[in-house]
């Protein structure tokens, strides 16, 4: 077990000292023993560095709310161990992170494997969602349902013993580290950026994973200019531990002939331990689509001086960001020639100079501003700015004692009404999805 602080990570490590160095990032959820079947393999040509994330198999509680953090966090622990150049194999987020490294810090990176990852992981919404369910209800339902994300149903069937290790693995994480990955895989998002990775990249995936399955893969490679994909039948989200053999296969394979080394010769590919495995791999798919460059910030009204960024497009992300993206996109879809303008108004100045202020935190804003809809008997708002404070951070608890304040200063009857509403909405907000 290694000394953790708050700007390293809980790690591992296995395999001759003096070998090449590989690392191993584990799933949200879970720990670095989802990695167990394939280290005794691995092992043998090299140095496996395996990590938990914050809050997770026993780590100290110091969370995490971006990838770039984590992937700091993980360079931060390697620097402790000397460890200049590595292989990287993660799953899901520990996909991302990987990812993230090979755009960040390519001179570190020498080869990659994402496993069940995606340059975006569904929606921001889906996984602000899942924080507010944690935050009401604690992991259990996470917990509860995680064999159903994880595994195949015939695997899950036939492996009683490891569902119930995976329930536990979600119900022993810490809940503040589990809802700041959340946020961390709801602001990640690299899909402008794949054409930038230049290491050698195996995308590995479970042929029936419904969390992110071979679509996502398959936008992965398409991007990707040095890519191939590996589909692995019978496997779900946790293709390691469900399929472990076809797994370690890949990863050997692609580990011993994919190894990035600028100095080594004209082609930079280095031949790393000979292995007589050759699993099949799909051939590189090429790029299938052009992304548009980013808009340039231009100067507002057309003034001389320095640029100043038109806060628009900020508020818009904040307000989808705190509101979520199907409020928004309600909002947004009525806004004709007469509305219009009011929508850009209150996106631009609410959202975009208003709530990106510094001097306060989002939660504080959502109960400054549910005491104010109060006052002003806007139980229309109230009830989404109750959910916005929720994403934000507040709890039911801490919600009830803003509005026990506002039946103090703003009156009986428009808290008691209040209550009503937001009672409602937590409800709906709260309860576990089956």
């Amino acid at each position: 077990m290694s000394l953790t602080t708050e700007k390293t990570l809980q790690y591992r490590s296995d395999g001759p000292e003096d070998a090449p160095v590989l690392i191993l990032g584990p799933s949200l959820g879970t720990t670095w023993h989802m990695w167990d079947r394939q280290v005794p393999e691995l092992a043998r040509s090299w140095r496996v560095v395996r990590f938990d994330l914050p809050g997770h198999g026993g780590a100290p509680a110091h969370p995490a709310t971006s990838v770039p953090e984590l992937a700091e966090r993980l360079l931060a622990t390697l620097d402790a161990l000397g460890v200049q150049r590595f292989g990287y194999a993660g799953c899901s987020v520990g996909g991302a992170i990987g990812a993230e490294l090979a755009l960040r810090r390519p001179d570190r990176i020498a080869s990659l494997a994402v496993v069940a990852a995606s340059p975006r992981f569904g929606t921001a919404d889906e996984f602000r969602q899942r924080g507010v369910i944690v935050r009401a209800n604690g992991l259990d339902p996470m917990a509860r349902t995680a064999p159903e994300r994880w595994f195949t149903p015939g695997f899950a069937a036939a492996q009683p013993a490891i569902v119930e290790w995976a329930v536990q693995m979600v119900r022993t994480t810490d809940p503040g580290c589990y809802i700041a990955a959340c946020e961390a895989l709801a602001a990640f998002d690299i899909r402008a950026e794949l054409g930038r990775i230049s290491v050698p990249t195996l995308v590995l995936v479970g042929a029936e994973d419904q969390v992110t399955g071979p679509a996502e893969a398959r936008t992965l490679v398409a991007g990707i200019p040095d890519a191939r994909l590996a589909l692995v039948p019978g496997a779900s989200h946790l293709a390691p531990v469900e399929q472990p053999a076809a797994v370690t296969d890949l990863l050997v394979h692609h580990f011993s002939t994919a190894w990035f080394n600028p100095s080594d010769t004209a082609t930079g590919l280095t031949v790393l331990p000979d292995r007589a495995v050759a699993p099949a791999v799909s051939p590189t798919v090429g790029p299938v689509a052009e992304i548009a460059p980013a808009e340039q910030p231009r100067a507002v009204g057309g003034l001389p001086g320095p640029v100043r960024r038109d806060p628009y497009e900020t508020g818009m992300r904040v307000r989808r960001e705190v509101l979520g993206n199907a409020h928004v996109d309600r909002a947004m879809s009525g806004a004709d020639d007469f509305a219009g303008d009011f929508q850009e108004l209150i996106t631009r100045y609410a959202w975009g100079e208003v709530w990106t202020r510094e001097g306060l935190d989002r939660r504080t804003r959502s109960a400054v501003t549910l005491t104010a809809l109060v006052a002003g008997g806007h139980l229309e708002e109230l009830a989404f700015h109750t959910r916005a404070a929720l994403r934000n951070g507040l709890t039911p608890a801490e919600i009830k004692e803003v509005l026990m304040q506002t039946a103090v200063y703003c009156g009986v009857p428009a808290a008691n009404s209040a209550f009503r509403v937001a009672a409602t909405v937590i409800q709906e907000e709260t309860r576990p999805r089956s």
